[in-house]
């Protein structure tokens, strides 16, 4: 190959390695341009996650606050509730003293509290009251009917056709009250008064009332000889009896007590005791029979009366009282006209 051969190839190698390394410069550029725009992307994302993570701890701790703000809001509104519930309670309190000062002032603005009917209808009701404590207490029928009657005068005294109703019941329960008597007390002391002193009639042995079943020669010699059996005789000592019938009399002594003092249980117990030592003193008898029969009775007699219309006096003046009963007040006398001043001229 000739010279004129190899000479032309080489502007055409250094043509490609111009090429070549151009390729290389261009390459290296876009090497450098993609690092360093990754680079700054890189950046940028760290920078925008720092932002948003300052973000999520500024709103973190804005909602952190707002919680704080809420329980407090919670806490005041709780607050102003118990507050609210203490005024409100206060304000019912107030309420009710306005109306009780009401009640008071209308009480003494009312007519029946001034003047002499006015003091009248308290007489009545305080004796009625009174009435009353002596029969539920004591049982005191004599201190009832007084009261009863002071009751009734101080209300003949109120002029007031209202009140006929009032004046009709008061006159029943004064003949229910009349209708009792002495008092089933009273009267229970008496019948054992007369059983004490009944005691003594006794048979002390047991009669044998067949007349009929004897033979004849026992009618017959009957006016000159009274044959009885012994086998029914109460088998006694005199002082064995003797500190029987002191047993008896203690027995009565308590029973008096217990009806003094209105024990109706101590009653009935010292009439049982007493009815136990029947048996023992005495043999079984129609008399006797009749004799327990009455103490049956005894213990079994209420010891304080109780009639149903007793008492409604007084509840049925309460019950006008408290449904605004008022008297009318007395009308107040017209005097002289007074003087006119005279006209000047």
């Amino acid at each position: 190959m000739s010279e004129e051969d190899l000479h032309p190839t080489r502007p055409r190698s250094r043509a490609g390695l111009a090429i070549a390394l151009l390729a290389l410069a261009v390459v290296f550029l876009l090497g450098w341009r993609g690092w360093a725009s990754w680079h700054a992307w890189r950046a940028s994302e760290r920078a925008a996650s720092a932002q948003a993570s300052q973000r999520i701890a500024a709103l973190e701790q804005r909602l952190e606050t707002l919680r704080r703000d809420q329980r407090a809001q919670g806490q005041r509104l709780l607050d102003a509730a118990a507050t609210n519930r203490v005024l409100r309670d206060e304000v019912l309190g107030l309420s009710q003293r306005g109306a009780l000062l009401e009640q008071s002032i209308s009480r003494l603005a009312d007519p029946t509290r001034h003047g002499a009917q006015a003091l009248r209808l308290d007489d009545v009701e305080l004796l009625l009251s009174q009435a009353r404590q002596r029969l539920d207490i004591a049982d005191d029928l004599d201190g009832a009917r007084r009261a009863y009657a002071l009751a009734a005068g101080a209300l003949q005294g109120v002029d007031d056709p209202r009140l006929l109703n009032l004046r009709q019941a008061l006159a029943q329960e004064r003949g229910a009250l009349d209708a009792l008597g002495k008092g089933p007390r009273a009267a229970l002391s008496g019948q054992l008064d007369a059983f004490y002193a009944a005691l003594p009639k006794l048979p002390r042995s047991a009669a044998v009332d067949a007349r009929d079943r004897r033979p004849a020669w026992q009618r017959w010699l009957s006016p000159l000889v009274d044959m009885r059996p012994t086998r029914d005789e109460m088998k006694i000592s005199s002082s064995d009896r003797s500190a029987a019938q002191a047993a008896l009399q203690v027995e009565q002594a308590l029973a008096h007590a217990a009806l003094e003092r209105n024990d109706q249980a101590g009653f009935r117990a010292a009439i049982a005791r007493i009815d136990a030592w029947l048996p023992r003193l005495w043999p079984d008898s129609p008399a006797l029979r009749q004799a327990r029969a009455q103490l049956r009775g005894l213990r079994a007699a209420p010891l304080q009366s109780d009639p149903p219309v007793l008492g409604s006096t007084l509840d049925q003046l309460r019950l006008l009282r408290n449904s605004g009963f008022s008297l009318p007040a007395p009308a107040i006398a017209a005097g002289p006209p007074a003087p006119q001043p005279p006209e000047l001229e």
